[in-house]
């Protein structure tokens, strides 16, 4: 897998640190949990888009653009990461919300809108669920041309095939790490959002001829619907690096920790979140990686992730969004 024929910025100067997770692991009293902190990426807060963002943004440059434009829900790690990406590279940033439940969005909430704002975005426009996003990104870059400019459009997540090498590179990454500390992992569990993540790390890993299953936990759509959209994209990556596409079965996206939807708080998501923080010290985020982390805990409660097992969660970051979810995290809250 020769990924150094793709243009990439380098926002993260080193490999991040792939850890065991002693404490989470005895108090679950199964397997051995370690943890990939892919949350202590580049640009402002880290996170996942990070790794997408630098091939991304390596082909914006070379088209010319000085603006960047993107999508994401309200508290966004992906608009957050992007508008940084921005102002690293000297550019403009437009954003798209999509208020995917009703009345979410609130330009003076914490968390990653208030980022939004401290780092200087140049516009935020808001769409009703349903809403032809391409359609209103492209609609923002007609007037940034108009304006004798030139945009960028990224969509959201990140999640294209130039965008999901960042996982192939991330896989490459974590099994050099996997060698070096002498840890053999029996599944990799990541959150499974735009698809992005999920399918670069399984291309990469069918590309290494790795072995290591992935089991994703969905934090929107369900399993049918989820499974669709990361084999298509894990397809797409496949073909970008030359590699053999991972099989259909290889994908696996686990809905049953969704809840009532994206964003939507849950018990289990909040209970994952609290033992992150207290056994480990661990930073998790209300949308993605708690749920995540909930899913990791419920299959190794349920024995499905058996004693005997080494898993290591893919931390995708995103706990700057803790704050915009205070009052149901904090002890004594409601989810």
């Amino acid at each position: 897998m020769n990924l150094a024929r793709f243009p990439r910025r380098r926002y993260t100067p080193a490999p991040t640190p792939l850890q065991p997770l002693p404490r989470l692991s005895a108090a679950l009293g199964g397997p051995e949990i370690w943890i990939k902190r892919d949350d202590l990426t580049g640009l402002t807060g880290g996170g996942n888009k990070t790794r997408k963002l630098e091939f991304l943004v390596a082909d914006a440059l070379a088209q010319g653009a000085d603006t960047l434009i993107t999508v994401g829900a309200p508290q966004s790690n992906h608009c957050r990461l992007t508008l940084a990406a921005a102002v690293r590279e000297g550019l403009a940033c437009r954003l798209l919300i999509e208020e995917r439940v009703p009345g979410t969005y609130d330009p003076q909430a914490s968390g990653n809108n208030f980022l939004f704002d401290l780092l200087g975005v140049e516009q935020v426009r808001v769409a009703p669920l349903g809403a032809d996003l391409g359609a209103e990104m492209q609609a923002m870059a007609a007037e940034v041309a108009a304006e004798g400019r030139r945009a960028y459009v990224i969509p959201g997540g990140g999640s294209n095939a130039l965008g999901a090498l960042g996982y192939a590179a991330c896989a490459q990454e974590l099994m050099a790490q996997s060698f070096e500390q002498g840890a053999a992992f029996s599944r990799v569990v990541v959150a499974s959002g735009s698809a992005g993540t999920h399918a670069g790390v399984l291309a990469g890993l069918q590309a290494l001829s790795a072995g290591l299953p992935v089991t994703g936990v969905n934090v929107r759509r369900p399993r049918a619907e989820q499974e669709g959209n990361v084999h298509r994209l894990a397809v797409e990556t496949a073909a970008l690096l030359g590699a053999p596409p991972p099989p259909r079965d290889a994908v696996v996206c686990r809905d049953e920790w969704v809840g009532g939807g994206y964003s939507i708080p849950t018990d289990s998501m909040v209970e994952a979140v609290r033992m992150l923080a207290a056994l480990e010290g661990v930073l998790l985020d209300p949308v993605y990686t708690g749920k995540a982390m909930a899913g990791l805990i419920g299959m190794a409660r349920s024995g499905e992730i058996a004693s005997g097992e080494r898993v290591v969660f893919l931390h995708t970051g995103g706990w700057p969004a803790l704050f915009a979810y205070e009052g149901v995290l904090r002890a004594g809250g409601a989810a």
